[in-house]
Order: C-alpha cells, then sequence, then structure tokens
C-alpha cells in the first residue's frame, strides 16, 4: 500500500522525536554515537511505526516481526523508538547509560521490552538474524526478520558468512538493511576499507538487492514492505544516509561519532530539529 503525505507525516514526525530524545539522552549520559542515531531514525520510523508486525502490549507475542539492531551502538535511537511506541515508559529515557538503568550504552534484551537480543560486538547481528530466520522458516512461522547493520560491519569476515548463509538455506524471510552513511569510528568508509560496488557485491553473494535513500521515507517503506525481492532469496536493502543527518554542523562529520552534545552546540541542534516540527 503507497505511503500516503499524512503517513509520511506521521512517520517523519517519529523520526525527528527519535532524534531529540537521543540528544537528551546522550548528553545527560555523556556518552556518544549521536551520528549513528541519526542515520538510522527515518529507517526505525518506518520499522516501528509501520512495516513490523509487533504488539508494544505483547512484546513477546510469538507471531510478531523480530528487529535485531546489528550496529548495537546505535541503541539510543532504538530505545527511543520503542518509547515512543509504548514498549517502555519514556521516563526510561531519563536513565540512559546511567547507573542503574535498565538501557545500557550497547542494545540490551535483559528486562527491555521490545528488543529481541544484545548486540554491539559489530559483525555478529545478521549471523544472529540468519539464525532466527532459519528457525522460522522451519516451523513455518509467518514473522520476518529485519536486522540493520552498520557499512563498517561491513570489513568484518563473519558478516560475510551470514550472507553466504542466508541464500543457501533460502531464506527469503530474512531482510538485512545496511546503513550505508560511510563513515566509521576513524574515518571514511573509502579511507579505511573500501566496500564498493556494495550492492554488486551482496548481488554476487545471491541476494537480491535494492538501494534507496534512507531518510526519504517512502522510498524506504516501499521497498521494506516489497520484500521477499526475489522468492528463494533474501533481500537486502542499502540505504545511503548521511551520519548527523537532521543538524546542520552535525551532518556527514566523523567528529559526531564519539562527541557528545554540550552547551550552544547542543542548543543549536535542539533548535534546528524543534523548529522542522
Amino acid at each position: 500500500m503507497a505511503v500516503t503525505s499524512s503517513d509520511a507525516a506521521r512517520l517523519a514526525a517519529l523520526a525527528r522525536s527519535v532524534r531529540i530524545h537521543v540528544l537528551k539522552m546522550t548528553h545527560r549520559a555523556k556518552s556518544s554515537h549521536v551520528g549513528t542515531c541519526f542515520s538510522i531514525a527515518e529507517l526505525l520510523a518506518s520499522l516501528y511505526g509501520r512495516v513490523l508486525h509487533v504488539d508494544p502490549a505483547r512484546p513477546d507475542w510469538p507471531d510478531r516481526d523480530r528487529f535485531v539492531l546489528s550496529k548495537g551502538h546505535g541503541c539510543a535511537a532504538l530505545y527511543a523508538v520503542l518509547a515512543e511506541r509504548g514498549f517502555f515508559p519514556r521516563s526510561w529515557l531519563d536513565g540512559y547509560y546511567l547507573d542503574g538503568s535498565k538501557l545500557w550504552g550497547h542494545v540490551t534484551h535483559h528486562e527491555v521490552p521490545g528488543v529481541e537480543v544484545s548486540t554491539g560486538s559489530l559483525g555478529h547481528g545478521l549471523g544472529i538474524a540468519c539464525g532466527m530466520a532459519l528457525a522460522g522458516k522451519r516451523d513455518g512461522a509467518p514473522w520476518w526478520v529485519f536486522t540493520c547493520l552498520s557499512d563498517g560491519e561491513c570489513d568484518e569476515g563473519s558478516t560475510w558468512e551470514a550472507i553466504l548463509f542466508a541464500p543457501q538455506h533460502r531464506l527469503d524471510n530474512l531482510v538485512a538493511i545496511v546503513d550505508y552513511n560511510k563513515i566509521q569510528s576513524l574515518g571514511t568508509v573509502k579511507e579505511v576499507l573500501d566496500l564498493e560496488p556494495l550492492a554488486d557485491k551482496w548481488r554476487s553473494f545471491g541476494w537480491a538487492v535494492r538501494e534507496v535513500d534512507g531518510h526519504a521515507i517512502e522510498e524506504v517503506v516501499d521497498a521494506l514492505e516489497g520484500v521477499p525481492f526475489e522468492k528463494g532469496r533474501p533481500s537486502c536493502v542499502i540505504a545511503h544516509t548521511v551520519k548527523g543527518k537532521g543538524v546542520s554542523f552535525m551532518e556527514d562529520r566523523l567528529l559526531w561519532h564519539y562527541r557528545t552534545p554540550e552547551g550552544d552546540e547542543l542548543r543549536q541542534a535542539l533548535r534546528e530539529l524543534e523548529a522542522t516540527e
């Protein structure tokens, strides 16, 4: 079903709320990864605001779709969208990454409704998602498995083992989303380990692939609701995104992989995001 203008506006508002939460959460915790959270805001808003079959009142519903955030350092964005969708109170976000909080600094599923698995050791999420999808396929289950990887994770050998595994087992109930913001922790992807031609590499390993603008909600939803792209093959969505998207001085800047928003920077970032409401 096509995305209406009102639905696109609703999902864009959810993405904006995620970014505002992330700014406040990372500021309070004196933590980082703002840039990587911002690059996936529309992806998470599209998933949790429309695509995923989930029920916040029943987070363990057996027929729910599964989502694995393999790039676990982007957890503030995942926690924010889960809180916005009602999986747990928004007040939990105030304790993010602080002593005694349920919300740890990398994704944790322990006592956090809506989180399927703890992640953060990069290169493992796709393998876990493959296992989930294989179990679902063998059980004849109706649910899907979605996972979001960083582009830096595509440097990992374990990721490519999983990329080989999924087509071998015809896991067409599996969707991998690559957050291709082209900046990883210590430099650009091209400088650290060039991935191009990335889409062709996934195709050569047996996946059906689509490339989208990861901030264009209509494109994202159309791709995610159009899976499987080819029967019998797993689907890969390469989402071209911008690190730090949504705040002018953070966009496409390596600095905001680890920097904490403080003082005037925090105030300006909040003004920019709130001005788009």
